[in-house]
Parts: structure tokens; sequence; C-alpha cells
């Protein structure tokens, strides 16, 4: 692994902050780039290529390696950009259909979301079956050249502005329950989908259910093989656990808070606030270098699997002991009227009501410590 960007690569990283510079100048006066899911914005991104672009050139892709997505995501997050409308998409669906899609999918799908076109959202969760999800009983049945879709998902992200579902199902109840899961692509407008919001204690709608009420979806929809979409889902989620977007988020927390840090530092008080800042800095530049070993491992034609569950367990705990340290700040020294405290206050409400969720959502730390344990240190089962 090479810790150098190439001058290539440092030189796109100033091309995406020159675009970013232009084109959020004016947020606050567009509605549209203010609450991270806009297809304009997303169609601006495509039109310079930069969705798909480590993707084969034959699906509207531009083959560079996922280094420089890396730099775009980093960069992306860091100056919050409104890209929620293909991000799932992209990091996600896209790559698993080029693993395990069939080329009329491929070919279906993939242009679609280079140019902006489809948003997706990701039907895995049930009430019953969250951290266990091989545990779902969303049902898929025959029904000649279709299955009949009946069930419930929930804490699906987006759902309500998605246009497609990744819908994780099972077609055999009678097998052990992690040989009867298939993938299905579902068109969230077909009939007898509906979608309820879920409002976060946020305030923020960004979470719903969605039930299916004898939803068809053609035969041809299906990803990969029938009853072995278990294994279609490890990789889509490995694809979810390997971006650098959990510890990119928080370190705009840790930038903030050690700015309004500054204006303590003759206070007696920030002996300990200092250590703790030194110490939440350290794991930042740790978080961010286990997620370039990832997109390193991504750029070697490598599915990073236990790598990918280290960059997410550390980068989602890290941001909740960022959070905490924000929290002890705050408690300390209290918040001004200066416009940098506001904008402070703001960061740690948001992440102190948000943090705790991360270490759940996409699979739970348990879980990630699991797979690091048997797959990355070849530790035997229990």
């Amino acid at each position: 692994m090479d810790f150098r960007f190439t001058p290539a690569q440092e030189q796109f990283r100033s091309d995406v902050r020159g675009f970013l510079d232009v084109e959020l100048a004016d947020r606050e006066q567009q509605p549209d780039l203010q609450d991270g899911f806009s297809q304009a914005f997303s169609k601006k991104l495509a039109a310079r290529g930069w969705i798909g672009m480590a993707w084969p050139k034959a699906y509207g892709g531009k083959e560079l390696s996922a280094i420089e997505r890396l730099i775009y995501t980093e960069e992306m997050v860091t100056r919050q950009a409104p890209w929620g409308y293909h991000f799932v998409a992209e990091r996600q669906m896209g790559p698993s259909l080029i693993v395990h899609g069939t080329e009329e999918q491929r070919r279906e799908h993939l242009p679609k979301i280079v140019n902006a076109e489809e948003s997706w959202a990701i039907g895995m969760s049930e009430p019953g079956a969250g951290s266990d999800l091989a545990a779902v009983q969303t049902r898929a049945v025959h029904d000649g050249d279709e299955y009949v879709v009946n069930g419930q998902k929930i804490w699906t992200s987006n759902a309500h502005k998605a246009d497609w579902l990744w819908l994780v199902c099972r077609t055999d109840p009678d097998a052990p329950k992690h040989k009867g899961i298939s993938i299905l692509l579902l068109d969230m407008k077909s009939p007898g989908v509906s979608v309820r919001p879920l409002v976060n204690m946020g305030g923020q709608h960004h979470f719903n259910e969605v039930f299916f009420d004898n939803v068809r979806v053609p035969r041809k929809n299906l990803v990969g093989e029938e009853n072995r979409g278990w294994y279609v889902t490890a990789s889509n989620l490995d694809f979810e656990r390997s971006g650098i977007e959990r510890i990119a988020t928080a370190s705009l927390l840790y930038y903030d808070a050690l700015e309004y840090a500054k204006t303590f530092r003759h206070d007696p008080r920030f002996a300990r606030l200092r250590v703790e800042l030194a110490e939440r800095y350290l794991e930042l530049q740790t978080g961010r270098l286990l997620s370039y070993r990832v997109a390193w491992l991504l750029s070697q034609n490598k599915i990073p699997n236990y790598e990918a569950s280290m960059s997410k367990v550390f980068g989602t705990e890290w941001t909740q002991r960022m959070t905490n340290t924000a929290m002890h700040m705050v408690a300390t020294f209290g918040l001004s009227a200066s416009p940098s405290a506001r904008r402070l206050r703001e960061r740690i409400e948001g992440s102190y009501l948000n943090a705790a969720s991360l270490t759940i959502a996409g699979g739970t730390s348990e879980i990630q410590r699991n797979i690091i344990a048997t797959r990355g240190l070849g530790l035997p089962r229990s």
C-alpha cells in the first residue's frame, strides 16, 4: 500500500474542490441543495463522469481506480454535498450488479445510475430481522414468470424517494435460514408497494417502513441464483461498509470542536480536553488509513471483507467517542453566541442524536467483530 497520492490523484482532488466551490457557493439560496438529496446536483456530477467512475466503460464508467472514488467521496462528504440521489446506488447496487447481476440487468440499470436517472434504496431489515438478517420473512412465491411478494421492511432509508429497491426476501421457507434467501430488483412504482415514514428523534424523515401486498416482480429481476441470496447480500454489505463517509462526516465535528477549543486554551481546565482532542485526532487519522486500505484493496480488484468490517466498526465507534468529547467540552466551557459556536452546537446535537445508531445500522459492532475474528484472524467459532 502506497501512503501517498499520485500527482494525478492530487490534481483530481483539486478539480473536485474547485467544482464544489462553484456549485455550493450559494446553496443557502437553493432549497434543492439543502436536504442532501438533489437529482439536479447528481446530474452535474454525472456530466463530469464522476458517478460510477471506477466501473467498466461498457456500462458508463471511466475505469478509474477506487482511490479516485475515495478522494471524490471524502471531498463530497466534508463539503456536505447533496449527492444522496445516487449515493446508495453507486456505492452498493452498481458494484453488486457488476459482480452478481445478469448482463441484461447491468445494461438496464448501470447506465441509468451513472447518468443520475435512477435512485435506489435497500430493503434488508425487518421488524424481526435486524441484526439477524438471515431471519427475513418477506416472501417471494413463484407464479409463472413472476414472483409474488408479501411482507414488510423497516428502517429503509429514502424509500419515499427511491425509484428501485434492492429487496432481500425468502424464496424457500423450508430451507435453513441462510439457504432460502434471494435478491430481487423491485420497481417502487409497482402496485401493492406502500411506504410509511419513520421520523427519528432528531426530527428527520430518513427512514421508512415499506409494505408489500401481492407485489409482482418479473423473474428476470432475480440477482444471482435463487435461494443463494445470502452470499450476494454479504458482498453487498461489504461494499456498504467499505466507505470513508463515516469517518469523514464526523471529522467535521472534530475540526469545529478543535477550532472552538482554542478559545479556552489558557484555561487550566483545558489540559484534560487537550489530551482528549489529541487522542481523537490520532484515531481520526487511523480511521482514514483503514478506509484508504479498503480503497486500495478495491483498486487491486479484491472485495474487502474483514477489512471493510474493521473500517466500519472503527469509524462508527470513533464517531461516538468524538461526540462524547464534544459534549465534555460543552459541559466544561459552555457555548458562546458566536457563529462558530452556533455551528458547533448544531453539529453536536445532530451527532449526539444519531451516533448511537451508527454501530447498529449496516451490521452491529458485535457482528463486525465476529467477522474480523473469524475471517480476519482465523479464530474458531465458539
